[in-house]
């Protein structure tokens, strides 16, 4: 089992920049992907940006440019840097523990969730 925990949500204005944090522990061997996904009040949780453990990485159109994953393979650690805010990012941010072999993705543990509030 895949422990995940997050951090690094706030409140930032339209324009300001956050960074999320998604330290992982357990059973992290099967892991060869990390990712990050939000879910707005009313809506699905979507997919934002993802990493592999070779560093490749894939975004939300939504966010190109604007937002970028990264992580220490070290510390087990995955990062979202989010800058140039819009309100539409507002929601509640996870962290994704998955295993990528092909076109299957399954994911193995999820973070508790942190809140995004982007003010216009």
């Amino acid at each position: 089992q895949v422990q995940l925990v997050e951090s690094g949500g706030g409140l930032v204005q339209a324009g300001g920049s956050l960074r999320l944090s998604c330290a992982a522990s357990g059973s992290i061997f099967s892991i060869n992907c990390m990712g990050w996904y939000r879910q707005a009040p009313g809506e699905q949780r979507e997919l934002v940006a993802t990493i592999t453990s070779d560093n490749n990485t894939n975004y939300a159109d939504s966010v190109k440019g604007r937002f970028t994953i990264s992580r220490d393979n070290a510390k087990n650690t995955a990062y979202l840097q989010m800058n140039s805010l819009k309100p539409e990012d507002t929601g509640v941010y996870y962290c994704a523990a998955e295993t990528v072999i092909g076109t299957i993705r399954r994911i193995r543990g999820w973070g508790q969730g942190t809140q995004v509030t982007v003010s216009s």
